[in-house]
C-alpha cells in the first residue's frame, strides 16, 4: 500500500477536494493522474466537455516520489480535510490522455493575455452568443449536431493573438481557477502546448502538431 498523502496545510486538502468535485461534475467516472516529488503534488484531470488538461497543485509534508492514476471519485472520498491527509485508492488503468502530459520545463511567457475581468467577460459573451444562436435555430435544425457545431465554432476562437482557445478560459472559469476578483494570470508556451496559469490552477491545451514538445510517460496499471 502507498503511504497516505500528508498535506502541508489543511486548506490544501480542502482545495484539492473542491477541484475533484468540479471534475466529477463533468465526468462521474473521471480519473486523475497524480505526480509527487520534492514536497509538491500535481493532479491532472481532463474534463471531457472542454478538451483540455486541468492541473491542480498542492504542497506536501514529505518528498516521497509518486506517479499513479486513480479514480477521482475514490480519491475525493479518501480526503480527510480536517486532518490534512488523503489515503490513496488503488490504481486504475489510465485513460489515453494520462500518458501524454505537458512538459515540466521550457515554458516561456506569452504576452497579450487580458486580466481576469476581461477573460471572464469573454466567456460570458460567448455563452450569451451560443444561447442566442442555438435558441434562434429553426425547428428542423434544432439538433444536437447543430448545437455542437455552433459550440465548436465559438469555443475554438482564440483570445486575441495569443493562440489560446476560448474553451481553455471557459474550463478555467468552470473549474474555479478564475475567481470573480482580480488575481495574477499568465499564459505560458512550450512546443505545441499553451498553459493558462492562475494561483488556483492551470489549464493546458495542445495547439500544434502532435508529437511536438510532448512528455510521454508510463501510466501505472493495476496488478
Amino acid at each position: 500500500m502507498t503511504a497516505p498523502l500528508h498535506f502541508a496545510d489543511a486548506r490544501e486538502a480542502d482545495d484539492l477536494a473542491a477541484f475533484l468535485a468540479r471534475l466529477l461534475h463533468y465526468d462521474r467516472a473521471a480519473a486523475v493522474r497524480l505526480q509527487a516529488g520534492s514536497g509538491a503534488l500535481a493532479v491532472f484531470g481532463r474534463p471531457p466537455s472542454f478538451e483540455v488538461l486541468a492541473i491542480r497543485t498542492a504542497a506536501l509534508l514529505d518528498d516521497t516520489p509518486l506517479d499513479v492514476t486513480v479514480s477521482a471519485g475514490q480519491l475525493l472520498d479518501e480526503i480527510a480535510e480536517s486532518e490534512g491527509k488523503a489515503i490513496l485508492p488503488e490504481p486504475v488503468t489510465g485513460p489515453p490522455w494520462a500518458g501524454v502530459l505537458p512538459p515540466r520545463g521550457g515554458w516561456r511567457e506569452v504576452p497579450g493575455l487580458p486580466r481576469v475581468a476581461g477573460l471572464r467577460g469573454s466567456v460570458t459573451a460567448a455563452v450569451g452568443e451560443f444561447r442566442a444562436r442555438a435558441g434562434g435555430l429553426p425547428e428542423e435544425r434544432r439538433t444536437r449536431a447543430e448545437r455542437d457545431r455552433i459550440g465548436r465554432e465559438i469555443w475554438s476562437r482564440t483570445i486575441g493573438a495569443t493562440g489560446l482557445p476560448l474553451r481553455a478560459v471557459h474550463a478555467a472559469q468552470s473549474l474555479g481557477f478564475l475567481p470573480p476578483h482580480e488575481v495574477p494570470v499568465a499564459l505560458l508556451a512550450t512546443g505545441s502546448w499553451l498553459r493558462l496559469r492562475t494561483p488556483y490552477g492551470s489549464i493546458a491545451v495542445r495547439t500544434g502538431a502532435a508529437g511536438t514538445g510532448l512528455t510521454v510517460t508510463a501510466v501505472q496499471r493495476p496488478g
